[in-house]
C-alpha cells in the first residue's frame, strides 16, 4: 500500500492528492499532524517538506515527481503526463504553475506569518507583479482550451488547481482574466480537486492573511 505524508490544507498536497483521486489510486493517508507524524516525515525527508510518497522500499518527494512515479508504477485509467510533444507542453506549464503562480502566491501568505516590523512590503509587491503577469499569460493562454494541457487533464491541471485556488484568494483574478476565472471554475468542478478542496476546508480558519467567505 501506498503511503502519503500530506496535509490537506498544504496547497502541493493538493496536487499530489488531485492526481491519485484521479485515479481512484488507494493509499493511506498519513495525515501530518501532531509530533511522531512530523518525526516520522523528518526521517523519510530531513527538509520536512510535504507531500511525501512511500511505495515499499521507495520514498519520493516533490508533488510533480510523486505524480510522475504514480504513472510509472501505478498507472490508472487517466493518463496525466501523455507522450511525445504533449508531454513536454505538460511539464512546462507544471513549472509555469509552481514557479510563477504557487511561488508568488506563498510569498504573500507567508509574509503575513510575520511580525509586523519584519515584513517585506518590496517582496510582496514583487509577488503581486509576478502574478499579475502570470495571470496575463494564462489568460492568452487558455483562450478556447478547457484544460491547461492541449492534450486533456493532466500534471499541469493538478498543478493549477491549489495555485489558482489560493491565489485568488491573496490577489484575486478581475474581470479582464475571464479564461483564467472559468479555468479556476472548472478546476473546482473536477471531482478530484473538489474532493481535496473539501477535505481542506475545516483548516481555512488558519490560513494566515484570512480565508475570503466563498470557494
Amino acid at each position: 500500500m501506498l503511503k502519503l505524508y500530506a496535509h490537506p490544507f498544504s496547497s502541493y498536497c493538493q496536487k499530489a492528492l488531485t492526481a491519485l483521486y484521479e485515479n481512484g489510486t488507494p493509499f493511506d493517508y498519513r495525515l501530518l499532524e501532531g509530533e511522531e507524524a512530523q518525526a516520522e516525515l523528518e526521517a523519510l525527508w530531513p527538509m520536512k517538506r510535504f507531500p511525501v510518497l512511500v511505495d515499499g522500499e521507495q520514498t519520493v518527494f516533490e508533488a510533480s515527481a510523486i505524480i510522475e512515479h504514480l504513472q510509472l508504477r501505478h498507472p490508472g485509467a487517466v493518463r496525466l503526463i501523455p507522450d511525445g510533444d504533449d508531454a513536454v507542453e505538460v511539464r512546462m506549464l507544471d513549472r509555469v504553475f509552481d514557479n510563477y503562480v504557487m511561488t508568488p502566491m506563498q510569498k504573500i501568505v507567508f509574509d503575513h506569518l510575520r511580525p509586523q516590523d519584519q515584513r517585506d512590503a518590496c517582496g510582496v509587491a514583487e509577488a503581486r507583479a509576478m502574478l499579475d503577469t502570470a495571470y496575463a499569460w494564462l489568460e492568452r493562454h487558455l483562450a478556447g482550451r478547457e484544460w491547461a494541457s492541449r492534450s486533456g487533464f493532466s500534471l499541469a491541471d493538478c498543478a493549477a488547481a491549489p495555485s489558482l485556488f489560493y491565489a485568488d484568494w491573496v490577489h484575486p483574478l478581475d474581470d479582464a482574466h475571464g479564461n483564467v476565472r472559468g479555468y479556476r471554475q472548472r478546476l473546482l468542478a473536477r471531482p478530484s480537486f473538489a474532493r481535496a478542496v473539501e477535505e481542506a476546508r475545516p483548516y481555512r480558519a488558519y490560513f494566515p492573511p484570512g480565508a475570503p467567505d466563498r470557494d
